[in-house]
């Protein structure tokens, strides 16, 4: 988080009273979202309310022995992240403090109070190579140079988006460090690697386009019912211990996308040590580096300060819209908005605004929209196309899918993964129940699929989506009279149904072939269940009984395609041995 410097800071006013992590302060000359220092200890708060004389401010920290009297010191700048170099294979907390920098400050791994430090390295040197040369115009946004911030990505270095731009006079390649000039223009700005931008206000580009590239996940269920487009929005709601944090490593670890931004919002603190243990040991399967050279880690948990929790989201938006403008594809995990919203309601009961549903502000789906709108595929000022994918955890208390964050959830965001605790009870993983969620990106994402798959993908899918329903609808007669009443044809649509949930929709995520899934494998298992649907309601109507038609060696076999790291030919096998068992019986 950028700092001010001593000479910004100044003595401004005095506390007043404190109410957790809300204080307020009389006599304060600051303006809304301004960053101030507060009490003897210098902590950390963003200026939320101005009432007259009285200024309301969320303190970013502890303030247990914060008292009346003590100074407030505004900086007289908004909530602001530090851009550049250093940002990938960092571990931040909710207001972009890196906590490896802050753990060495203390000596140990409790941190103190008013501790503080810059969000990148502002002393260490990388290497800048030139892209324009003397005599070019520059604009706002454009790409200036080049840095190898890790093995697997290169950071574009750019004008500042609000920069009047002119003509290069001075650049050179050569080692500096973020906080250098590396190219002076003819108005005399000087522009270096260090960028600084309010955390509450979006970046600017050219347009906002329609998402037509999948985000592959990997992920059979995601990838083959319900996918996500490269800048679209999904919602994985589920109850405790359904799953949504193993989906979202998941998706993280195997997603497509250039740079992954992982946002820990109020989190336990076990589960988000697992999440900083495990990523830096991590290999990118797409490179075969670390995956944390692509990675950046906000690290906000549940006993943490509520008010960082609250910017947490923003912190992590902000970064990611910064590598779009640069042309990379970003994908950010937020886990859990409903701790963000939680937050939320909590600083909003202490400045006593009218409570809407639950307890929760009115504010709360205006402040949900703000942050999926920040999502998107986009032309960028510079030129280039990037995108900003978001994947919000939402934690229902009780899996109640009705209650106001999962609703106004819904009503932004375009595809929604629905975890069922049953399923997860039932060892039946990723849990996301297919007869809930849905996904809004289907249509226009069917024609990639078409091209860069097969080009009968939407319709296989169909005869999957339709053999799940009408298994939905014959297990409640199936309840009631028991599986023996059906009718054959029926009893075979539930065979070929188990086939499906077991063989394609189940996948197990610490298995080293079956955890990650490339959408030819998820389309030919799928269509391997085809052709043993097709083959044995060939059979039926030839008069073999359905018990000799589901009693076939090869039928089982299926559910052992997921571990092949052969698959190919083994599905092709498979499928010769389904049908030529199958024509045996008639």
């Amino acid at each position: 988080m950028s700092q001010a410097t001593d000479t910004d800071v100044r003595e401004d006013g005095i506390i007043e009273s404190v109410s957790g992590p809300v204080v307020t302060a009389r006599d304060l000359d600051a303006r809304m979202n301004d960053v101030v220092y507060v009490g003897s200890e210098g902590l950390m708060g963003e200026v939320i309310e101005i009432e007259g004389n009285i200024t309301t401010i969320q303190v970013y920290e502890e303030t247990s022995g914060v008292s009346p009297g003590e100074p407030v010191e505004g900086t007289g700048s908004p909530l602001s992240v530090d851009l550049g170099p250093g940002m990938l294979d960092a571990i931040y907390d909710g207001v972009q403090r890196p906590l490896d920098v802050l753990e060495e400050k203390m000596g140990s791994a409790f941190l103190d109070r008013g501790v503080d430090a810059p969000g990148i390295d502002l002393e260490k040197t990388w290497e800048f190579t030139p892209e324009v040369e003397e005599g070019d115009e520059v604009e706002a946004g454009d790409i200036v140079g080049t840095v190898p911030e890790t093995p697997s990505i290169d950071h574009k270095v750019m004008v500042p988006p609000d920069s009047e731009g002119g003509e290069v006079v001075a650049i050179e390649s050569g080692n500096f460090n973020v906080e250098e000039t590396v190219v002076e223009l003819d108005s005399g700005e000087e522009i270096q690697m260090h960028q600084e931008w309010p955390v509450r206000q979006q970046r600017p580009t050219v347009e906002k386009e329609t998402p037509t590239e999948p985000l592959i996940s990997g992920q059979r269920v995601l990838d083959g019912l319900f996918p996500i487009a490269k800048g679209g929005t999904a919602a994985i709601p589920g109850p405790f211990g359904s799953g949504k944090t193993v989906t979202q490593h998941q998706l993280a670890k195997w997603a497509d996308a250039d740079i992954v931004v992982y946002v820990g919002c109020g989190e336990r603190g076990n589960e988000m040590t697992e999440v900083i243990e495990d990523f830096p040991e991590l290999e990118d399967p797409t490179t075969g580096n670390a995956l944390m050279d692509r990675t950046c880690l906000i690290a906000n948990t549940s006993n943490m300060p509520v008010a960082a929790r609250e910017s947490c989201v923003y912190t992590g938006i902000t970064i990611a819209e910064y590598f779009r403008d640069m042309g990379y594809d970003v994908a950010l995990m937020a886990d859990s908005t409903s701790r963000w919203a939680e937050a939320m309601r909590e600083i909003s009961s202490r400045l006593e605004e009218m409570p809407g549903e639950e307890g929760y502000p009115a504010y709360l789906s205006a402040r949900l929209s703000e942050f999926y709108e920040r999502a998107g595929y986009f032309e960028n000022i510079n030129g280039t196309e990037g995108s900003v994918s978001v994947i919000g955890a939402v934690s229902p208390p009780g899996g109640d899918f009705s209650e106001p964050v999962t609703q106004n959830t819904l009503r932004i965001v375009k595809t929604f993964w629905a975890l069922d605790a049953d399923l997860a009870e039932r060892r039946h993983f990723p849990s996301i129940n297919w007869n809930e969620s849905y996904s809004l990106y289907r249509d226009q994402l069917d024609p990639w699929f078409e091209e860069n798959v097969r080009a009968d993908w939407p319709e296989t899918r169909q005869w999957a989506i339709d053999t799940l329903d009408e298994e939905a609808e014959l297990q409640e007669i199936v309840q009631l009279v028991g599986k023996d009443a059906l009718p054959e044809d029926q009893q075979l649509t539930l065979e070929i149904a188990r086939y499906l949930r077991e063989a394609w929709l189940q996948q197990n995520a610490f298995h080293d072939v079956d955890t990650f899934c490339e959408p030819e494998k998820t389309y030919r298992i799928m269509d391997a269940a085809k052709t043993y649907n097709d083959a044995a309601f060939e059979a039926l109507d030839a008069g073999v009984p359905v018990e000799e038609i589901t009693d076939i060696d090869a039928a089982p076999r299926l559910n052992r395609i997921g571990v092949q790291e052969d698959w190919d030919e083994y599905i092709d096998e498979l499928e010769d041995d389904i049908e030529s068992q199958l024509r045996e019986l008639y």
